[in-house]
């Protein structure tokens, strides 16, 4: 870790309460211990500790004790053309990247098809070719500014979440050959990565992840001959609980707590309800519980809008907070009416930023993560939560809403779950305002616009979020047009991290060259300064149009104000934004408008053609003194992928007050353009 990046931690340390303080520095110092505890541990269960803490007199015992276990998911065995009735070409599908992970060959983070050889290197950034040393993971500096890596890599990887489709072929066909290839991977894992001593355990999150995945593996293989072996048996169910262990002595707790500490507590549950009454394992359920219960309504607004200003996130959280749930219930447990209704209120909001393509809006940070990705769908569509919402918690709204690819619902709840929901008429949710969350919907037929006027995120830290007050996404007659560009990498590169999250890769005005939400440092990469906090001014929608009007506090200290108005007329299908910027001093403004990748642009003069998805659009601006031009962006669309895009830049500087009205409008004439 860097001199600089010390003193910035120290400081951020300081501003704590103290009662946070004294809970970290105890926290801190036993975490510490495993550095001397976690061998030792490790060598006791590898002695057979755990039969004692069951109370078990062999291993079969135990095994069959917990293999009785009901569990949330699908694990029984299911007949090809029963999927195939649901989602045509589903076994196929499960079929074809199940031999390509018994391949040790995997898609993620957008590095194309990697193999992962054998034995597989753990902790290597297979991108990057380089590798973290198998130390102590508090020691271990997994950011590595000085050299380009991305510790996602060997994290995600590490998940063994690229095995669910050897598991999912496993229950399709009963082939051992899927059982023998999981049982080796996950015995070359154990080996290579001992307890609390790899890069590996430098987040506890990943830990957790990986208890949700083991614990479906458990279930799905239980009864297999190539877990038949009590050896292997002792080895996996140990190190399983030394998971648990892990995360309950590591949990990453702050005054202020996002995704790492609320997928900490469902796997704290899921390690729990696994094990039972098995040594501390009641205990992890009972905390891990407790607190997830505290936090779906702190992380989580009251509209359903998850705190953190990102939808890959939403996502994420969504499915950290239901699975403990369907866990307990498939327990005979009780689920709060409160966390139900907040787990209900997201899918709703789901359901309203999801376009009719499938597709999510570009909204913050995206780095993939799922808890059990059963499905083939695209990274970004996220349909399916309104289908595992609609099935889980009855909600006949949420039910008329679901629509897409059901392989998700088959492998999560089962096909039973997914001919319920097929008999629902389907409707489709309307423009909506999310105040709490700051996001604001139009839609109507196949066009949506995503507008951001919410929260920077994470309580004001910043987080996921990014400097994005008042942009927004257009989808116009299903044609895709307007998005912003994504956040493509994390520790990867610092450089493209804070150039991705900046106002420059937004749909909004940016003034002077200046940040919206200034940031604190460029090696802090999820902190930004709370500068914007934007407020709608005006929200309405009718039967003939939707009208948006806000404003924002980000460039006051310019002394710069900036209001916005964003008006779809749904008989014409054409959209409207308007910028006003006052003030005192001559400025330079830029407002960049960037085009969806595939979308082409003409340009003569000041008017501009689009062309997309076979349609073609019309786009007008009207101010004193503004040029555009067309110029090159990149759009990520998931992690670690970029793609070429272009973007339209309108350029005004002199002195403020100006205004530039930009008119979308479907055009019904001819290809060509006079010049």
């Amino acid at each position: 870790m860097s001199f600089a990046s010390v003193i910035a931690r120290a400081r951020n340390i300081v501003r704590k309460p103290p009662g946070y303080l004294l809970d970290r520095a105890v926290r801190e110092i036993g975490a510490e211990l495993d550095r001397w505890q976690a061998p030792r541990r490790e060598r006791r269960f590898q002695r057979g500790e755990l039969m004692a803490i069951a109370k078990t007199s062999t291993v079969d015992e135990l095994w069959n004790l917990l293999r009785d276990r009901p569990y949330p998911a699908a694990t029984i065995s299911v007949l090809p053309a029963t999927l195939d009735a649901f989602e045509p070409g589903e076994s196929a599908r499960v079929v074809a990247a199940a031999d390509l992970a018994c391949g040790r060959q995997v898609e993620l983070l957008g590095m194309g098809r990697t193999a992962l050889g054998t034995p597989i290197d753990w902790m290597r950034d297979y991108r990057a070719g380089m590798r973290w040393d198998a130390e102590f993971a508090r020691s271990i500096d997994y950011v590595n500014r000085d050299r380009p890596s991305d510790v996602k890599i060997p994290w995600e990887i590490s998940r063994l979440q690229w095995l669910i489709p050897a598991g999912q072929a496993y229950l399709l066909s009963g082939d051992e050959r899927y059982a023998q290839a999981v049982r080796d991977v996950i015995d070359e894992w154990i080996i290579a990565n001992p307890i609390a001593y790899t890069v590996n355990w430098a987040s506890t999150m990943e830990a957790a992840i990986r208890i949700v995945t083991w614990t479906w593996f458990f279930h799905v293989f239980a009864r297999s001959a190539a877990w038949a072996d009590d050896a292997f048996r002792l080895r996996f169910l140990s190190a399983l609980y030394l998971h648990g262990d892990f995360t309950r002595r590591h949990i990453e707790k702050a005054d202020i707590n996002g995704n790492h500490y609320t997928a900490d507590l469902a796997g704290l549950v899921f390690a729990g309800l696994f094990f039972g009454d098995v040594g501390d394992a009641t205990r992890w359920a009972q905390l891990g519980w407790s607190a997830l219960v505290s936090e779906i309504c702190r992380q989580v607004f009251p509209d359903g809008v998850d705190y953190e200003a990102s939808s890959a996130y939403h996502r994420f959280v969504f499915e950290l907070f239901l699975w403990p749930a369907l866990y307990r219930r498939s327990l005979g447990l009780g689920i709060p009416r409160e966390y139900s209704e907040r787990l209900r209120l997201m899918a709703r909001f789901t359901a309203t930023y999801m376009r009719c393509d499938g597709s999510s809006p570009l909204w913050g940070d995206a780095d993939d993560a799922r808890v059990l990705p059963f499905g083939g769908q695209p990274t970004g569509d996220h349909r399916y939560i309104v289908g595992l919402a609609a099935a889980a918690f009855g909600d006949a709204e949420l039910a008329s809403w679901h629509g897409g690819p059901c392989s998700e619902l088959l492998w999560s709840l089962g096909p039973g779950s997914v001919a319920a929901l097929s008999e629902r008429p389907r409707t489709a949710p309307q423009s909506a305002a999310f105040p709490n969350g700051g996001c604001y919907i139009m839609r109507h037929g196949t066009t949506h616009v995503f507008i951001d006027c919410g929260p920077v995120g994470l309580a004001g830290r910043g987080g996921h979020g990014h400097s994005d007050a008042l942009s927004f996404e257009a989808w116009l007659d299903g044609a895709p047009l307007l998005v912003d560009c994504g956040s493509y990498v994390y520790t990867a590169s610092f450089e493209q991290r804070n150039k991705f999250r900046s106002t420059s890769c937004h749909n909004t005005p940016m003034i002077d060259r200046q940040e919206i939400n200034r940031l604190i440092a460029p090696h802090n990469l999820w902190s930004l300064c709370d500068d914007a906090q934007p407020r709608c001014t005006t929200w309405c929608s009718d039967a003939y149009e939707d009208l948006f009007a806000g404003t924002h506090r980000g460039y006051e200290r310019l002394g710069v104000q900036v209001r916005r108005t964003i008006r779809f007329v749904k008989a014409l299908g054409s959209l409207e934004v308007v910028d006003w910027l006052s003030g005192s001093g001559c400025h330079e403004v830029l407002i960049p408008f960037h085009l969806a990748p595939g979308v082409t642009v003409e340009q003569g003069g000041k008017l501009i053609r689009l062309r997309s998805a076979g349609c073609v659009f019309e786009v007008t601006g009207q101010g004193a003194d503004w040029t555009v031009a067309v110029e090159p962006c990149s759009i990520s669309p998931s992690y670690g992928v970029a793609l070429p895009s272009q973007r339209l830049v309108w350029n005004r500087t002199g002195p403020l007050p100006a205004e530039l009205r930009v008119a979308i409008q479907p055009c019904r004439g001819g290809s060509t353009m006079s010049r």
